[in-house]
Order: C-alpha cells, then sequence, then structure tokens
C-alpha cells in the first residue's frame, strides 16, 4: 500500500459535524471534521467552543443533536452518542422564564383584538 492510499484511507474514516451554542446576542457554529465514532461530547472538547463562551459547562450542559435531547431517555448521553455526518450537536442555555409563564406575560401584553 502507497502513502496515497494510506491517506484515502484516513480520510474514509473522518465526518464533518457540527457544533452549535446561541445566546441572545450571539451564535457560533462550528464545523469540525472528526473521526467515526466521535461521542457528541467529545465533538464539543474538540470544538473548543467552551473557550469562546465561559459560561459553558461541557460536563453538566444539557446537550442535544437538531433539537433533540441527549438525555439518556429517549436517546443516549452525550457521552455515549456516536455522531453521524453532518449532525449537529447544541449546547442548551438554562431557561431564563417558565415558557408557560412567558407566554402569559405575552397573552397579558398583547393588543386585544378587535371584533
Amino acid at each position: 500500500m502507497d502513502d496515497r492510499q494510506a491517506s484515502d484511507d484516513d480520510q474514509a474514516a473522518m465526518i464533518t459535524v457540527e457544533v452549535a451554542y446561541a445566546t441572545p446576542a450571539r451564535q457560533l457554529i462550528v464545523p469540525l471534521v472528526v473521526p467515526e465514532g466521535t461521542t457528541a461530547h467529545e465533538a464539543v472538547q474538540r470544538s473548543n467552543i467552551a473557550a469562546e463562551f465561559s459560561e459553558i459547562d461541557i460536563d453538566k450542559d444539557p446537550m442535544g443533536i437538531f433539537s433533540r435531547p441527549l438525555d439518556g431517555k429517549g436517546r443516549p448521553l452525550p457521552a455515549e452518542y456516536v455522531m453521524s455526518a453532518g449532525d449537529r450537536v447544541e449546547i442548551y442555555r438554562p431557561l431564563l422564564i417558565d415558557p408557560k409563564a412567558a407566554r402569559l406575560d405575552r397573552a397579558k401584553t398583547a393588543k386585544p383584538k378587535k371584533k
């Protein structure tokens, strides 16, 4: 086997994924090329996204793949979920207000509809 064939085999074992995090002021999506078999947690570590956002705790913050939580219930935990080509792992921020309370607040301040 020549060197060119070895590098082709190495390329075949790599996949492209993304790691995403957003705040109200800023969003960052980090594209990565990682070896097949990389977990969501490992992808977040490799992305170094925590250096951009000091509030991220990759060992505690909830994560998901395309808005589907990696919670150990319906899907594996981030350290167990093996990434597929094209996956985007998202790191979620804690909610600042309960969604039901936010909806009630919006309903109270909404203009009454004309009949």
